[in-house]
């Protein structure tokens, strides 16, 4: 259980740290706007792009990756169901579909692979899925959510190619297809930027609480429960189906899955709400709520598959 509680604690405090800073407005009245737009347009795309350009996509294709696509898409296409019946509007029920099946693979993911799985790069085919398909398909989608109407049929093609976190997460993907093994003077000072982003983004995400209510009490109370529920019971336990019922995944292999699917979600999708000015108290909620609740289902997750 060390790498399950290592890993919220070392996000609990940056937060914390953000929130004080929030409080102080040590960084004034724009400051998580800054660091939001630093860690969208300059750190994120460079940590995608430092990571994906090294990474063996090779792990892209096994059965792992199929439970946790499939398992994303049933949890995200639910929600996205019902925010159509409830005409939630397509900008908030594409971050509230997010939220639902985007996990947070990288700064709590890796930690609690490595403590609680034995191997870090266990999460790789999450981390590889989610920004080289999910970030580009879903930010897309939040730009012609905003843009679209007054665009071309050639400006909505391109669309992707203008997002930095598409263009970065894409030049990581070719630079590895490629075989391409960039030199040191390039990728370090990249490196270096990217190394930014994680911080900025859960600093911004600490900031952004001061002075909310609490979360599940306001005008997002549905969206943000559903969500919530959908994040943290519905994706591990469509995992556990799909990966024993069907792959005929057991032992290490069905706990590997499992235990990433019950992942929160990910910090930086209030980063892209906050970017979009769409959901953001969505996002904020359903972010802390997810992160809250899934200690005890990792617990309880590693204690019965373990």
């Amino acid at each position: 259980m060390q790498g399950v509680l290592s890993g919220f604690a070392v996000i609990a405090v940056v937060i914390g740290v953000g929130y004080v800073l929030g409080r102080r407005g040590t960084l004034g009245d724009q400051g998580a706007a800054v660091l939001t737009g630093l860690a969208f347009t300059v750190a994120g795309p460079a940590l995608l792009f430092t990571t994906l350009a090294k990474a063996d996509l090779s792990v892209l294709f096994s059965a792992r990756l199929l439970v946790t696509a499939l398992s994303t898409a049933v949890v995200c296409g639910l929600f996205a169901a019902v925010g159509a019946l409830g005409r939630w509007g397509v900008g908030r029920t594409t971050v509230g579909a997010l939220c639902s099946g985007y996990v947070n693979s990288g700064n709590l993911g890796i930690p609690i692979a490595a403590y609680v799985l034995g191997d870090a790069s266990l999460v790789a085919p999450v981390l590889l899925f989610q920004v080289v398909l999910v970030t580009p398909v879903a930010l897309t989608v939040l730009d012609l959510s905003g843009t679209g109407r007054k665009g071309t049929v050639w400006r909505r093609l391109l669309t992707p190619l203008r997002n930095p976190i598409a263009v970065g997460s894409l030049s990581g993907v070719l630079v590895s297809a490629a075989g391409w093994r960039l030199p040191g003077p390039l990728m370090s000072p990249l490196t270096l930027i990217g190394n930014m982003s994680v911080p900025a983004a859960l600093l911004a995400f600490g900031m952004s609480l001061h002075g909310n209510a609490l979360p599940g009490r306001g005008r997002d109370r549905r969206p943000v429960l559903l969500s919530v529920a959908l994040k943290s019971v519905g994706q591990p336990l469509v995992a556990w189906l799909l990966a024993e019922g069907v792959f005929a995944l057991h032992g290490a292999t069905l706990l590997d899955v499992v235990v990433t699917s019950a992942l929160p979600a990910a910090q930086n999708l209030f980063t892209y709400a906050s970017r979009y000015r769409v959901a953001e108290s969505l996002a904020r909620e359903s972010i802390l709520l997810s992160t809250v609740v899934s200690v005890p289902v990792l617990v309880g997750v590693a204690a019965v598959l373990g």
